[in-house]
């Protein structure tokens, strides 16, 4: 009802000069017949006539203007960005107006599509680029690893670091496009959590960091390349953070079922910024302190469980730890 006393209310202030210009032409004819002492009766007919007549041709416009509103009302909601119609204009003015629009949405369909182009064209080079220096990573490890000193684990350390970052760039530009990387069937949790450990083993050694595992014994819906990348991301915070002769464990929960625990000794995260680790960029506390910090490698995780429909939970508390709690129950496949 609102809706229709708004649509009235428009038509009326549309047309609020030809409503104002009616009274006073009846103003008008109302004095003449006053001052020439015309008969009242005739002059009352012929206005009511008058007005009747205006109440016809007003009905008929305002079902033509609600036409339209509807009209356009779809259209609103139902747009394509090179597909649309508009209704028959009723003036030159209207005319006017479609063309315009027309004329900037066609600007505007040229602009996206140069900005795609030029977006595919950044992305083939990245992707090529990530792709191609990990020839040069390969060789510059082959020779570190010929050498047994400690400058050359050090080295090998660093370039450890370098691997990662090219990789999580390697993901991130899989994003967009991940659902057509998918492959989903049930896998040994026990086998990709072992891959990720077996990739950070010597910095375990390196930190003396212990480890406490058992076997998972646990098998879950998901897709090992992607899930291997997320449970690599969590390590390598948890490494990042615990301090030498700190623990990692991992388990399943036992009041939560089908939920993995990473949980480590480490700084811990402040209260405050728990809400916000998952957002793009969000380095906190932590990442003020360590000044290393990207406020990537979370929002990946979260992005890649979303899509995965798994759950993250982290629980932490400063200077006693972080848990990392991924819930492998499965619902509908989140949508790009």
């Amino acid at each position: 009802m609102k809706d229709y006393i708004n649509i009235i209310g428009a038509y009326l202030k549309r047309n609020m000069l030809l409503i104002i210009y009616l009274l006073v032409s009846s103003c008008i004819f109302f004095s003449i017949s006053f001052l020439y002492s015309l008969p009242l009766e005739p002059t009352v007919y012929s206005l009511v006539l008058t007005y009747i007549f205006a109440f016809i041709i007003g009905i008929t416009d305002f079902f033509s203007f609600y036409k339209q509103h509807i009209t356009l009302e779809k259209l609103k909601r139902n747009i394509t960005i090179a597909d649309f119609s508009f209704p028959i204009a009723k003036d030159l003015i209207e005319k006017d107006y479609q063309e315009l629009i027309k004329i900037i949405n066609e600007s505007k369909i040229e602009i996206l599509t140069n900005n795609e182009k030029v977006y595919r064209d950044m992305i083939d080079y990245y992707t090529a680029w990530a792709h191609q220096i990990k020839t040069p990573i390969a060789a510059i490890k082959l020779v570190l690893q010929a050498e047994q000193s400690k400058i050359s684990s050090e080295l090998l350390e660093q370039l450890f670091k370098v691997e990662q970052y090219v990789e999580m760039v390697l993901q991130y530009l899989r994003m967009e496009n991940m659902s057509n990387d998918l492959l989903l069937k049930k896998y040994s949790l026990d086998h990709i959590v072992k891959q990720a450990l077996r990739k950070y083993s010597l910095i375990f050694i390196r930190k003396k960091i212990k480890l406490n595992y058992k076997e998972l014994n646990c098998h879950v819906l998901t897709d090992e390349k992607w899930l291997t990348f997320v449970i690599e991301q969590i390590l390598s915070n948890a490494l990042k953070y615990t301090n030498p002769g700190g623990q990692i464990s991992i388990y399943m929960e036992n009041n939560l079922p089908n939920t993995l625990v990473i949980e480590d000794t480490g700084i811990g995260i402040a209260k405050e910024d728990l809400p916000r680790v998952f957002e793009k960029g969000f380095t906190g506390y932590n990442g003020r302190l360590d000044k290393k910090s990207t406020g990537i490698g979370l929002y990946l995780c979260k992005r890649i469980l979303d899509k995965l429909s798994h759950k993250i939970i982290i629980e932490s508390e400063v200077g006693k730890g972080t848990k990392v709690k991924i819930n492998f129950d499965t619902v509908d496949i989140a949508p790009d």
